[in-house]
């Protein structure tokens, strides 16, 4: 039995695996939240800064502070950030280094189910939001399969191979969220759900990219021996098929949860 534990350290891998995937579901996520400008954010667990950038880029924040608990990530994400708005730390979400009623938005972007307590870390994000503002999350739809390592993980199993669910699994569907955000006290809720597609400019793009150091199949295709990898390999190519100029293209699903937080004089449970 292999652990599928993420390596978050590789951060050239995880550039290579999920960067391209986080940027396509950031866009949406961020359309859908409807946020004010000149807003003060909060990225929690934010990799290589991914969403940071596109929240400069689109949503006209006044800050945001991106924290995450690998240095490797904070540190690709401070030096990839020119704009003096947006700083970075290393910091634990579950114990955030902040003052009660810190920031306006806080974002949480496909961490919450590596996070050892979620309904821990929620709380911290309800405690530092201010009264009428947002904490919101989206995560990877991972009970169905629908995050991007689903074909590879699908395939595996196609092959008789043992795959044990990844991290969080149970906590990704829409209503496990909600339950999630009661759990901390966070109320006003609402959800959704994006489906993005990424494109490969071939197979071995899409091979090569699943396949890195950072993914959390790693180990389990490292544990196959060479004809147990050659049927992998043909068993996706089946199931995604290029197209006529050889690109591969596919689909993955998040799960998107947000809660205005009660203004001050309202009543909050929890």
């Amino acid at each position: 039995m292999v652990k599928t534990e993420p390596r978050f350290g590789e951060v050239e891998a995880y550039e290579r695996f999920m960067g391209r995937w986080s940027r396509a579901v950031a866009t949406p996520f961020l359309r859908w939240l409807r946020a004010a400008a000149n807003a003060e954010w909060l990225d929690v667990g934010c990799g290589t800064g991914i969403l940071s950038e596109l929240v400069l880029a689109a949503c006209v924040p006044a800050t945001i502070v991106g924290i995450d608990a690998t240095p490797e990530q904070v540190g690709r994400a401070a030096n990839r950030m020119v704009d003096s708005r947006a700083c970075f730390a290393i910091a634990d979400a579950q114990a955030l280094p902040f003052d009660n009623a810190s920031f306006d938005i806080v974002a949480a972007a496909l961490v919450l189910n590596f996070i050892p307590d979620p309904p821990r870390a929620l709380r911290e994000m309800r405690r530092v939001v201010r009264p009428g503002g947002m904490v919101c999350v989206f995560v990877w739809d991972f009970e169905p399969e629908l995050s991007p390592s689903g074909p590879l993980r699908k395939a595996l199993r196609s092959l008789g191979i043992e795959v044990l669910p990844l991290p969080g699994t149970p906590a990704s569907p829409l209503p496990a969220l909600a339950a999630l955000f009661g759990q901390a006290g966070l109320e006003s809720v609402e959800a959704t759900t994006i489906e993005v597609a990424v494109s490969f400019a071939n197979f071995d793009d899409f091979w090569e990219s699943q396949t890195t150091l950072y993914s959390p199949t790693t180990k389990i295709i490292n544990s196959l021996g060479q004809d147990e990898r050659k049927s992998l390999y043909a068993a996706l190519r089946t199931t995604l098929s290029e197209q006529g100029d050889g690109e591969v293209r596919y689909s993955a699903r998040a799960n998107a949860i947000k809660s205005t937080c009660a203004k001050s004089g309202a009543r909050v449970s929890g």
